[in-house]
């Protein structure tokens, strides 16, 4: 999550970054304090609640890389393209090694070092590595290969690891949700194949143009591609033609088909499931450009402003909090993986609410304080945080 971007700070896009902030809080309290299962999205168990309560966070990954590209496009434009390559790669190289060090205990908190599983921080990482390739281009080109990626990439959606032999490993990593065994006791569990992931970030970054025009008609812009986006996923979301491996189909209920109609694919993001969730974002981001005062803007904006702190202190504050009450309730059967509590204290959707608000009421004075010291101090290691 790249927080630097120019001394003038575009107040919008740090409103919706705090926003998505806010809500992905949501999504790792229902995993650690309201349990791993029944699975959100499995409508054959899920509820009505329990399915929105996750689709609202799906908006989250899509808006931290999308807005990774931009603010990358906004650090270069005081700089030369070698230098925003320099940086791009260095933060890169860092986040992937939190996600393999830091990151890797909250989601498996094992004593040894076994199971890693990969998730969004890896694939912002590895998305600015390729982006410092690509910002030697205009952000016009950048853009137009970012959309061939996110318009196309599901036309990969047939080929599966084992049609690559020996390189199967890369195609995981790159489009398949799966495990991959670097040795007899080393496994990684890939949640975030990369390659999509690469067009979104190549698409933020030629978005970053568009910061420099005028506020209205940025508002205009922003919610006219916004809108444009959420047509174009009712239709293509309708005709079940293309655009997501899993087609939606009449339900039991009104309710459950308009679930099932929603229920795109996150792992890897189908060009669907982007619609779904960067369109609205634009929206929002539209209507954040005209939002000047209020309590709840200086909410956004602190989190927005230091996200990978949030994201980090997020993970701990929640996960190393539950455990003990898994294990107090559980005993020793809070260990078991899922379906068991793996962890987690599965007390339901009303404390993954209430475990929501309290762990926001927590954060939030925390990131005022390191917010403020990133104002005051202009130490380059700060510009990792």
């Amino acid at each position: 999550m790249n927080n630097n971007v120019p001394a003038q700070r575009n107040a919008a896009i740090d409103l919706l970054r705090g926003l998505v902030m806010v809500i992905m809080a949501l999504d790792h309290a229902r995993d650690f304090w309201g349990g791993y299962t029944p699975s959100p999205t499995d409508l054959d168990v899920t509820t009505v609640p329990l399915f929105f309560t996750r689709w609202i966070t799906h908006i989250c990954a899509p808006v931290f890389v999308f807005l990774a590209g931009t603010a990358a496009y906004l650090y270069g434009s005081r700089r030369n393209p070698a230098q925003l390559a320099r940086f791009l790669f260095t933060r890169g190289a860092w986040l992937i090694l939190i996600e393999l060090t830091v990151c890797k205990y909250v989601w498996i908190p094992e004593p040894g070092y076994s199971l890693v599983l990969i998730q969004v921080i890896w694939a912002i990482g590895w998305s600015m590595i390729a982006l410092a390739g690509l910002c030697f281009l205009r952000p016009a080109a950048v853009a137009i290969i970012g959309l061939v990626i996110v318009c196309g990439h599901n036309t990969l959606d047939s080929l599966v690891p084992s049609d690559f032999g020996g390189a199967a490993a890369i195609w995981t990593i790159l489009h398949e949700r799966g495990p991959v065994q670097l040795s007899e006791g080393l496994t990684w569990m890939v949640s975030y194949p990369l390659l999509p992931w690469i067009g979104v970030i190549a698409l933020g970054y030629g978005f970053g143009t568009t910061v420099s025009f005028d506020i209205d008609r940025r508002r205009k812009l922003y919610m006219r591609l916004g809108l444009a986006m959420i047509a174009a996923f009712i239709l293509l979301r309708a005709s079940n033609i293309y655009g997501d491996p899993v087609a939606w189909s009449a339900q039991a209920t009104t309710s459950f088909t308009l679930l099932s109609f929603l229920n795109t694919s996150k792992y890897p993001p189908s060009l669907l499931f982007l619609l779904m969730t960067l369109g609205p974002a634009l929206c929002l981001l539209s209507l954040f450009e005209g939002w000047s005062s209020g309590r709840l803007r200086k909410v956004f904006l602190v989190f927005g402003r230091v996200p990978f702190f949030y994201y980090v202190l997020h993970l701990y504050l929640l996960r190393f909090t539950a455990i003990p009450v898994s294990f107090a309730l559980y005993g020793a059967e809070a260990a078991r993986p899922p379906p068991g509590p793996a962890g987690s204290a599965m007390l339901g959707l009303s404390a993954t609410y209430v475990a929501w608000a309290i762990s926001i009421l927590i954060l939030y004075p925390a990131c005022i304080w390191f917010a403020r010291l990133k104002e005051r101090r202009r130490e380059w290691w700060l510009s990792y945080l």
